[in-house]
């Protein structure tokens, strides 16, 4: 995730378990049994409800197996309060990504209204070539990415556009959804203004400059695969939508929204915002409410027909349009089914699913970091280093394990950063090995993830679910292939020796 918080994390979120005299430290089996646990309960979620298991089967896997690590806490001497805590300041952590979340559903819901998606749809639909459409989108996404250094940003923005546009086109949305987050997620990993670019080096003891310029040998050629994959997929779909249909939703959108470029004037606000590194919790709430004075200014009478209230002055019900927009999202009434569907959506009450996954993913992260069972799972894998390519695969196994049992990048880049940035140095390897392993990892598979803050937010902005687009994130998928490959065979690994002479 890229939202532009502070690069270091908040004094208040202590990811380090508590320790002293009255615990006994947690055993390996103790630490391995709420993660089995959590992996049958999820597979068996995913074999019961198929595609709907995030909508509650997952919440209770993942509360059901926080039980389980409480049951484990207790037996190892830790109170209900000190538990308790960990919970607290695990959620603290996600309470920013909660709020963007939310106020992302407001945004979308006015955007709608005022006629700046559907205005992107339509010149979408009137630029963009079916045969490279998911390589322009990954494209697209990766320069602005870069831009303004947020991957939710970009698919809050420009991403739900791309989706509307794939789906008036006839295309897939799975691979659309896909080729965003691949060019997102480049773009946020090369922009010096990212956050998790900034926090990676800050936690391995590098500069940030030196650090991009080490992923350059990892991303450049992974976001190349990717690209290959979004053109061959390009030429061989095939759209399920034809002339007459095509021209009826141009029409139809035309008609109902009269898209123009003052249109886009909200989206133009909020990337500004996003350049000059305003928060994102502002820059959004600021770009939904650019949203609603578009939708007043330009859209009065679908804002009071949206309203749908006879009984009020139409001042009055413009205000009540508005408002609904931003708390229960937009909904379509074109005539054509498959256009109301696309543009049917938004409100903060769209978002309470993601939010309530969240919650239990974090609460589950929370109890292994107090307890110590995450730390005992670290120092376990750390055992099994025996070279420096071990030790830089291990960091790419550790961050996405971290990534799936804590469901926040930014803990998945500290803790195993803290963790194991002693032993690069006791071998050798200059710190951007590390703070480059980490953005190839906790990063890059984040948005993989369910229920991972990254993994949530992506699909509840973009429409589609995790397991759906996970197969077409390539550039998300490559990374650590590569990074680990690299590491085998030893290639492009820097010593600090070697690093000392370059700025010698």
């Amino acid at each position: 995730m890229s939202d532009n918080k502070d690069p270091q994390l908040p004094d208040s979120v202590n990811i380090d378990p508590i320790e002293d005299s009255h615990h006994t430290p947690a055993t390996l089996f103790d630490a391995l049994i709420p993660i089995i646990a959590l992996v049958m309960m999820l597979t068996a979620a995913v074999y019961l409800f198929s595609s709907d298991s995030s909508f509650g089967a997952n919440q209770i896997a993942l509360i059901m197996a926080g039980c389980i690590a409480l049951l484990i806490g207790w037996k190892n001497g830790y109170s209900w309060a000190e538990m308790e805590q960990g919970i607290v300041r695990s959620i603290g952590v996600a309470t920013g990504a909660i709020l963007i979340l939310l106020s992302v559903g407001s945004l979308i819901g006015t955007w709608v209204l005022a006629g700046t998606v559907p205005t992107m749809i339509y010149y979408g639909m009137l630029i963009l070539n079916p045969e490279y459409f998911y390589a322009a989108c990954c494209l697209l996404c990766a320069v602005v990415a870069i831009s303004i250094g947020s991957s939710w940003t970009v698919a809050g923005t420009l991403g739900i556009a791309l989706v509307g546009v794939a789906s008036a086109m006839g295309l897939s949305i799975e691979i659309t959804a896909g080729a965003i987050i691949s060019g997102a997620y480049f773009g946020d990993k090369m922009s010096p203004m990212s956050d998790t670019t900034n926090l990676a080096p800050a936690v391995a003891g590098t500069d940030i400059f030196s650090h991009i310029r080490h992923m350059v040998w990892t991303t450049t050629p992974s976001i190349i695969i990717a690209m290959i994959g979004f053109i061959i997929l390009g030429f061989n779909s095939e759209t399920t939508i034809d002339n007459n249909s095509f021209e009826a939703t141009l029409s139809l959108i035309d008609v109902q929204f009269n898209p123009g470029v003052h249109l886009l004037l909200p989206l133009l606000v909020v990337l500004i915002l996003a350049y000059k590194k305003l928060p994102a919790f502002p820059t959004v709430i600021i770009g939904t409410i650019a949203g609603a004075v578009c939708a007043a200014l330009f859209q009065f009478d679908n804002v009071v027909a949206f309203a749908d209230d006879e009984s009020l002055m139409p001042l009055v019900a413009l205000v009540k349009g508005i408002w609904v927009a931003m708390f229960n999202g937009y909904t379509a009434a074109t005539g054509d089914e498959v256009l109301d569907n696309l543009l049917s959506r938004g409100g903060m009450s769209s978002m309470i699913n993601t939010v309530w996954l969240i919650l239990c993913a974090m609460a589950f992260g929370g109890i292994m970091e107090v307890t110590g069972l995450l730390k005992r799972i670290l120092k376990s894998i750390l055992g099994l280093v025996k070279s420096s390519g071990s030790l830089i695969m291990t960091t790419l196994a550790s961050c996405i394990g971290a990534n799936l049992i804590t469901a926040d990048q930014f803990i998945a880049i500290v803790l195993p950063g803290r963790m194991l940035k002693v032993e690069y140095a006791k071998r050798g390897l200059a710190p951007v090995n590390l703070s480059r392993a980490l953005e190839d990892s906790a990063t890059i598979t984040s948005p993989l993830i369910p229920w991972n803050t990254c993994g949530a937010y992506m699909a509840s902005t973009l429409g589609v679910a995790t397991v759906a687009y996970l197969p077409y994130a390539f550039f998300n998928l490559v990374c650590p292939l590569i990074s680990a490959a690299y590491a085998k065979y030893d290639f492009k690994i820097e010593r600090i020796a070697e690093q000392e002479q370059a700025f010698a």
